[in-house]
């Protein structure tokens, strides 16, 4: 698992968050666990999609400065 005080990369992000999903889709945990997996799910998920959205944004940026030049 990843540092909590570091956000992680988007590759580390996504390979933990496929971890927890096999983890719970697995089972035999307890609901404690399977919460405590749901919710660090959930944090990876939109540091997911926070650097999906940043690398989209920074593309929309590159591509506007394009098409006024």
């Amino acid at each position: 698992m990843t540092d909590p005080d570091q956000t992680p990369s988007y590759e580390d992000a996504r390979a933990e968050l496929v971890e927890v999903v096999q983890r719970l889709e697995a089972g035999g945990t307890t609901l404690e666990e399977s919460l405590a997996l749901w919710e660090r799910g959930e944090r990876l998920a939109t540091i997911c999609q926070d650097w999906i959205d940043g690398a989209r944004a920074r593309l929309d940026a590159v591509l506007e400065t394009d098409e006024e030049e």
